[in-house]
C-alpha cells in the first residue's frame, strides 16, 4: 500500500484539528445559548429565525441564537468537506475514514436533535420532564462527535496502525467502560448546569439548601450526582495515565492530562463558589472538552496498535 496513503497532507492535517477547534468552539457558543436562556431567541421557527432570513432590530437573545445556528449549519459543510477530503487522501480501510463518516453521521443526529430542542419547545426557561432526558441525548451525541473528529485528526496523522485490518485493540472493555464513564461524568454535569440556569440562587447558602430540600426541583436534589460520579471517574483516569506514564511515548501527553484533570476539578470547584456564571460555565466546558479530546487520543494510543504479523 503506498506511504503517501497512509500519512496525509499537511494541509488534511491542519484541517481535521482545525475543524475539531471550530466544533468546540459552536459547543462552547450552544452554552452560551443555554445559560443566557436565548435558545428560544428565533420562536419557535427552524431553520428560519423567526420566519425570516435577516434579523432586523434583533433583540440579543435573537443574536445569540442565530449566530449558534449559522456557525452550526457551517459545520454540517465543513464535516462533509472532511469526509470527502479524507476519503480522497486515504486508501481503502484508512481509519480516518471511518472516523470521518462516522463525524458525519453525528453531525447530522446533532443538527436533528438541534431542530426538534426548538420545534418541541424545550429552550430557554422550559421546565418540561422531557428537557433533561433529551438534553442528555443531545450532549451523549455531542461528545461522540467530538470522539470522531479527534480520532479522524489523530489517525490522519499516524504513520502506522492506522488501517483496519492491520490492527488490534488491546484492553477494549476496560476502554469502553471509562469512556461511558467520563461520558456519565459529563451528562450529570449538563444537568447540573441546567438546574444552575432554571433555579440559580442568589448564595451559596441559598444553592446547598436546595439541594437537601425535598421541595426542590429534581435536578437541583440530584446535583450533587455530578462532584460523585466525578470524583469515582478519577480512579479510571489514573488507572490510565499511570499506564501512560510506564511508556515513554505517551508520557508528554500523560502530564497534560493531568494538568488538565487538575485544572478541572479547580474550575468546577469555582463553578459552585460562584453560583455558576455564564463565562465560568464556558471556561468550565472548554476545559473539559479539551480533556476529552485528550482523553480519547490517549485512549486510541495505548489500545488501538498494530497488529503482529
Amino acid at each position: 500500500m503506498p506511504h503517501a496513503h497512509t500519512h496525509a497532507s499537511p494541509a488534511l492535517r491542519r484541517y481535521a484539528w482545525g475543524f475539531l477547534a471550530y466544533s468546540i468552539a459552536v459547543i462552547l457558543w450552544g452554552t452560551i445559548v443555554r445559560a443566557t436562556g436565548s435558545g428560544a431567541g428565533c420562536g419557535d421557527h427552524w431553520p428560519l429565525c423567526n420566519g425570516t432570513v435577516v434579523q432586523r432590530a434583533a433583540s440579543m437573545e435573537t443574536m445569540i441564537e442565530f449566530t449558534h445556528r449559522l456557525t452550526s449549519g457551517l459545520s454540517l459543510i465543513g464535516v462533509l468537506a472532511l469526509a470527502v477530503w479524507s476519503f480522497r487522501a486515504t486508501a481503502r480501510g484508512h481509519l480516518a475514514r471511518h472516523m470521518a463518516a462516522l463525524a458525519v453521521l453525528f453531525m447530522v443526529v446533532e443538527a436533528i436533535l438541534g431542530a426538534l430542542l426548538v420545534l418541541l419547545g424545550l429552550t430557554a426557561q422550559s421546565t418540561s420532564p422531557l428537557r433533561a432526558p433529551y438534553l442528555a441525548l443531545h450532549l451523549t451525541n455531542t461528545l461522540l462527535l467530538i470522539a470522531a473528529l479527534s480520532l479522524t485528526a489523530h489517525f490522519l496523522g499516524r504513520d502506522e496502525a492506522c488501517f483496519s485490518g492491520r490492527v488490534k485493540v488491546v484492553a477494549p472493555w476496560a476502554t469502553l467502560a471509562g469512556v461511558l464513564v467520563l461520558m456519565v461524568v459529563a451528562v450529570t454535569g449538563s444537568l447540573a448546569a441546567l438546574g444552575d440556569t432554571l433555579f440559580p440562587a442568589a448564595t451559596i447558602t441559598t444553592a446547598l439548601r436546595q439541594d437537601f430540600t425535598a421541595t426542590s426541583n429534581w435536578l437541583l436534589r440530584w446535583r450533587w450526582t455530578h462532584p460523585t460520579v466525578a470524583l469515582m471517574a478519577a480512579a479510571f483516569l489514573l488507572w490510565m495515565l499511570l499506564k501512560a506514564l510506564d511508556d515513554t511515548r505517551q508520557r508528554r501527553l500523560a502530564y497534560f492530562i493531568l494538568a488538565l484533570l487538575l485544572l478541572e476539578y479547580g474550575l468546577g470547584a469555582l463553578n459552585v463558589a460562584l453560583l455558576a456564571p455564564v463565562w465560568m460555565q464556558v471556561a468550565h466546558l472548554l476545559a473539559a472538552d479539551v480533556l476529552w479530546v485528550a482523553l480519547v487520543i490517549l485512549a486510541a494510543r495505548m489500545t488501538v496498535v498494530r497488529r503482529e504479523a
